[in-house]
């Protein structure tokens, strides 16, 4: 039992930074955008086509932020606070697209990639939040 204990207190703190760190990258992508854009575009591209792109990502990213608040909110209310299988499965996959789109900054990947990265390492960890939240205020299951 003390070493389940343990576990559970050290992935607490892990999957906190793991959600920051993904948090701040995504903010990051959202200030300097520009390259990003430009390497969904061909060489000769016009004003249109980059504001249609532009027009994605920034919709990605908003979906991405809103996605946080979800997992935030269940985080902080502490309904999967000390669920070991939803902080294994978030801290898993913030950590992978912390990485990831460290990847996408820095090496300008096409913005379609964003998308597999938004389903993969958001959608995925929000919708779990969503079942955790549905089976504590709803069905009044306890939160562990």
């Amino acid at each position: 039992m003390l070493l389940s204990m343990s576990a559970v207190s050290s992935l607490v703190p892990a999957r906190f930074l793991t959600i920051v760190a993904h948090l701040v990258i995504v903010i990051t992508i959202f200030w300097s955008r520009e390259n990003n854009v430009k390497a969904c575009l061909p060489l000769d591209f016009t004003q249109e086509q980059y504001d249609n792109e532009d027009r994605k990502l920034v919709v990605a990213l908003a979906v991405t932020l809103g996605l946080f608040g979800i997992e935030l909110a269940g985080f902080f209310s502490g309904v999967s606070m000390f669920n070991c299988s939803q902080g294994l499965l978030s801290t898993g996959v913030h950590a992978s697209a912390s990485v990831a789109l460290l990847f996408f900054l820095f090496e300008q990947w096409e913005c379609d990639i964003y998308w597999w990265i938004l389903a993969i390492c958001s959608v995925l960890p929000a919708f779990v939040e969503i079942l955790l939240f549905i089976a504590v205020f709803g069905l009044k299951k306890k939160p562990l």
